[in-house]
């Protein structure tokens, strides 16, 4: 099955309690999927000269200053201004040294780590277990921002590992959830291995993330790069997405997996089922509706500039 949820909150003087909103929703989803979930938030924009890495270790005792310390000595004046934020197993690191040095030094002095994702607005946190487990190691409900992802996952056709959970991620500040099952996959790796792209596992969702990411970077626009989607991907399918200025959600031809979407004047929330919606404040008055089949529901997130 697998559940997903999302959150967009409209109004910057509520963006406090981003989290403590999205946990219920999360961890209500557990029915849906229990074996490993995650969530991409989306927050105030790191200065402009940096980026934001999310970085996942095996060892939930793992030494995240050791890897800082690590950094500044192989980067030197380089590396002046980086910070680590650190929750058991995650650390968010911010820095200004360039993905082309940044990424092959970690390959290869700290091969533990796994590099989740990207970008100047998004960390993600994604780890096997029951939901409620995963949102209070990571402590979801104290996370702040402007928008979120979540997924809890059943798994059906791969591995159950921290890296085969979503959200995926592809780019910088791009995030994919999933609620369905891809009979292509396998075309779409092909494809865009010959366009150079490698691939970090064999799910089916991170076909499909890689996909929509590369057709923002040939120059599409999200719609565009959805409708290309539409003609390509072949299964069934509830997508919802985030960068750091949209929030999207499309489902298949069939729409056979559920979705359900509830609008106020203070947020946009999205979930597969209605029941992990009813604790949100002014939810009975909401413009609630079920997304239509191959319609892309898109909504603009006002972000804060950089410093």
């Amino acid at each position: 099955m697998c559940g997903i949820t999302g959150l967009l909150i409209k109004r910057e003087d509520l963006r406090s309690s981003l989290g403590a909103m999205m946990t219920p929703m999360f961890v209500c989803m557990a029915a849906r999927g229990s074996d490993s979930g995650g969530m991409a938030v989306f927050d105030q924009p790191v200065v402009t000269s940096h980026r934001r890495w999310s970085l996942l270790a095996a060892d939930h005792q793992y030494d995240w200053s050791n890897l800082l310390d690590s950094l500044r000595r192989e980067f030197g004046a380089d590396s002046d201004g980086s910070a680590m934020e650190a929750v058991a197993n995650h650390g968010v690191l911010s820095t200004s040294i360039e993905p082309a040095r940044f990424k092959p030094w970690l390959a290869d002095t700290h091969p533990m780590v796994h590099l989740v994702s990207v970008g100047r607005c998004m960390s993600i946190y994604k780890d096997m277990g029951e939901p409620e487990e995963i949102a209070d190691r990571y402590e979801f409900e104290r996370m702040t921002g402007s928008h979120c992802v979540g997924h809890t996952r059943m798994a059906t056709e791969s591995d159950v590992t921290p890296v085969h959970s979503h959200p995926f991620s592809a780019g910088e500040d791009f995030c994919l959830v999933h609620n369905g099952s891809l009979s292509n996959p396998y075309m779409l790796r092909r494809l865009l291995e010959t366009q150079g792209l490698a691939f970090e596992t064999d799910n089916d969702t991170e076909a499909a993330c890689r996909f929509i990411e590369w057709r923002l970077r040939c120059g599409d626009s999200l719609e565009d790069a959805l409708g290309e989607c539409f003609e390509r991907l072949d299964g069934f399918y509830t997508l919802l997405m985030a960068t750091s200025d949209k929030f999207t959600l499309v489902r298949d031809a069939f729409a056979c997996k559920p979705a359900v979407v509830a609008e106020t004047d203070d947020y946009v929330a999205i979930s597969s089922e209605y029941r992990s919606l009813t604790h949100l404040p002014g939810v009975s008055n909401a413009n609630l509706f079920e997304p239509h089949p191959e319609e892309i529901y898109s909504w603009q997130v006002n972000m804060p500039a950089p410093n």
